[in-house]
């Protein structure tokens, strides 16, 4: 096998797994991405995955789009289609057959019980997500003054983050960062 079908089946493999455990979204499993593409795989660094991260988050659409980058950048063309199905797929064949008994249990104690567990299990995937995504962009005091504030900024107000997005690359441009 070539490196370009093991990148290719460590994509879907790895994207059609994560897509199971994604509770709350892509963004939830955004950890195991770094991981995966980072530390393991070593498709890319830091910088890049925190830029492919930025690029996902102001591109119109689902925020899914971080896999398709993610999936271009260790394998081309063939591994943004790979990762983006495999993180897709699996989902959606589930929910599809899971909304149909889901919606007949809509009044059942057991599954209110299962939706109130799910809403801090969801709030901690996407707060170990911001962790990782923190730890790979802040490189000195000025990066970590400046996501500490925008994350106040942010949850103080209820301006649009791509205003933030626009200051933090003014911020980057000026080469503070």
């Amino acid at each position: 096998m070539n490196d370009e079908s093991s990148t290719l089946l460590t994509l879907a493999g790895s994207f059609a797994l994560m897509s199971l455990f994604a509770i709350g979204g892509a963004n939830a499993a955004v950890p195991e991405m770094h991981r995966l593409a980072v530390d393991v795989m070593r498709w890319m660094n830091d910088r890049q995955f925190t830029d492919l991260f930025a690029i996902a988050q102001v591109t119109p659409g689902p925020n899914v789009i971080i896999v398709t980058l993610i999936g271009y950048q260790a394998a081309g063309l063939a591994g943004a289609l790979v990762a983006t199905a495999a993180m897709c797929g699996p989902t959606c064949v589930f929910a599809y057959f899971i909304a149909r008994t889901w919606e007949r249990f809509r009044a059942a104690r057991w599954r209110i019980i299962i939706q109130a567990g799910l809403v801090p299990v969801s709030i901690g995937l996407i707060a170990a997500s911001a962790y990782v995504l923190a730890r790979a962009a802040d490189h000195n005091w000025v990066a970590v003054s400046l996501t500490l504030a925008t994350a106040g900024f942010a949850y103080a107000t209820k301006w649009n983050p791509l205003w933030m997005f626009a200051a933090a690359g003014l911020v980057g441009l000026a080469g503070w960062v």
